[in-house]
């Protein structure tokens, strides 16, 4: 059982702020990512790592296959790299110098689908490119969300693509542009994959699960008949959907050909409220004692790691060993320090190190320029982030 002292003696010559992954962590949470998708592949989702060194790794377990990037230029940058040849960039561009270096690399054209939604992406594309631009693939997004009653959206706000009749009718416009190809659909359910079904009161989980299993069986039916209408008017290469939390009901879809996941790979704070699966926390940071403001409370050093999403206790890094601490409520986790209270305050010393958790998979990566990878008591390599390899990505 791993605890503070493993951790400490790995990265005993290393000074904090520093961040480790747990490799043996890691690896688990793939195998169980690869059990959940009971034989489809999983795309990676890259913004969930942001590591090149830890994508490589379980792109080559079995079971994982392409990677799913958020951002146009981080995808011609992995191919460069030689990451992968199979990228899905699952957010639309606008971003003008990635498309023209798409579009002027056979191997990037060949190995990236961009996201469209609507026939103004495609303009976009040929107001880069100019019309005459050489083949560009491309994925049609299918809202995901779900509309129960008239005006209720529950949902990540995404694609205008919602129901089957406007798919096929977007896929007649693709298919009619020269310049583009079609290949595939994506569906990303977030109300499934993103929202945790064991967290808060009891009422909360109730309503938070059958909205879940309504929401799935719903988007279920959905896209099934979008993806067969879409394949009406031109043959798709794959078809997407999921997310960590959702890989049962997605797979569960005979339509779906693969399931993306990163965060699973990762366990961050926002992953503990599931009952579906329970991620092993790989990836902590150390923050150093600085203070001792009083007997019962221990200062660290910077730590104001904040998530994005809706501001609350949720996106705040949370204390991880020694146990029993927490923050400060007036404080919390602080742009250059952070005070922690708790049984445990009592017996940190000055340049003890305090580990804690992310609340979100990938946004640790860009607070650290390198991730020190720990097996067992020992580091096994520092391998750079993203940050580490001079890529900020947005």
């Amino acid at each position: 059982m791993t605890s503070a002292t493993v951790y400490d003696l790995a990265t005993k010559d290393l000074d904090p702020p520093l961040a480790v992954v747990d490799l043996a962590a890691f690896d688990a949470n793939a195998e169980d990512l690869r059990r959940r998708a009971a034989g489809k592949p999983i795309r990676v989702v890259s913004k969930s790592v942001r590591c090149r060194a830890l994508l490589e790794r379980v792109l080559a377990m079995p079971g994982f296959e392409g990677l799913m990037c958020y951002s146009l230029a981080e995808a011609v940058w992995h191919v460069e790299q030689g990451t992968t040849d199979d990228i899905v960039v699952a957010y639309p561009t606008a971003d003008h110098e990635a498309l023209r270096r798409l579009a002027a690399s056979d191997e990037a054209r060949a190995s990236i689908a961009i996201m469209v939604d609507s026939p103004e992406h495609l303009d976009l594309v040929d107001a880069a490119l100019g019309h005459n631009h050489p083949e560009i693939r491309v994925c049609l997004e299918l809202d995901a969300s779900w509309r129960p009653l008239p005006g209720v959206h529950v949902g990540t706000r995404r694609s205008p693509v919602f129901t089957p009749k406007q798919a096929a009718a977007f896929a007649r416009k693709i298919v009619s542009r020269p310049g583009f190809r079609l290949v595939g659909v994506m569906a990303y359910e977030g109300q499934i994959a993103g929202l945790g079904d064991a967290a808060g009161a009891r009422l909360n989980r109730l309503v938070v699960g059958w909205m879940q299993r309504r929401s799935a069986a719903e988007l279920n039916r959905r896209r099934g008949e979008a993806v067969r209408a879409v394949q009406e008017v031109t043959p798709l290469e794959f078809v997407n959907g999921g997310g960590t939390g959702s890989i049962e009901s997605t797979g569960a879809d005979a339509v779906v050909t693969e399931i993306a996941a990163g965060s699973g790979l990762i366990g961050p704070t926002l992953f503990d409220g599931y009952t579906r699966f329970k991620p092993r926390p790989a990836a902590l940071f150390a923050l150093p004692v600085v203070r001792r403001p009083t007997r019962n409370i221990a200062t660290l050093f910077s730590g104001g790691y904040i998530a994005s999403g809706p501001a609350g206790a949720s996106r705040v890094p949370q204390p991880y060993l020694p146990q029993g601490l927490k923050l400060l409520g007036f404080e919390g986790a602080g742009e250059v320090q952070t005070p922690v209270t708790g049984r445990a305050a009592r017996n940190l010393k000055l340049g003890d190190r305090v580990w804690l958790r992310h609340a979100k998979a990938g946004e640790l990566a860009e607070r650290f320029t390198h991730y020190h990878l720990v097996q067992g008591d020992q580091v096994e390599r520092t391998v750079p982030t993203y940050r580490g390899e001079h890529q900020n990505f947005g």
